[in-house]
């Protein structure tokens, strides 16, 4: 399951993913496979950062109120 990853883990997979891709040899259903949990370890990496940036993004703008509310 993807969904439980952690964004090191999804990471930490898409790479060990990648380098067994990359280093061939495989037929095509294994390397079939292994693209399509590329892919959705990927979207959960995405999934991970794109709320990272989202947490971030409310960080700066509550931060930049607060300056805003002492001047």
């Amino acid at each position: 399951m993807t969904d439980d990853l952690t964004y090191e883990q999804a990471r930490d997979e898409l790479i060990a993913i990648v380098t067994k891709l990359e280093s061939g040899g495989l037929g095509l259903e294994e390397s079939l496979s292994l693209w399509e949990r590329g892919e959705k370890v990927a979207t959960v990496c995405q999934q991970w950062l794109d709320g990272a940036r989202q947490r971030l993004d409310a960080a700066q703008n509550a931060a930049q109120d607060t300056a805003s509310d002492e001047t």
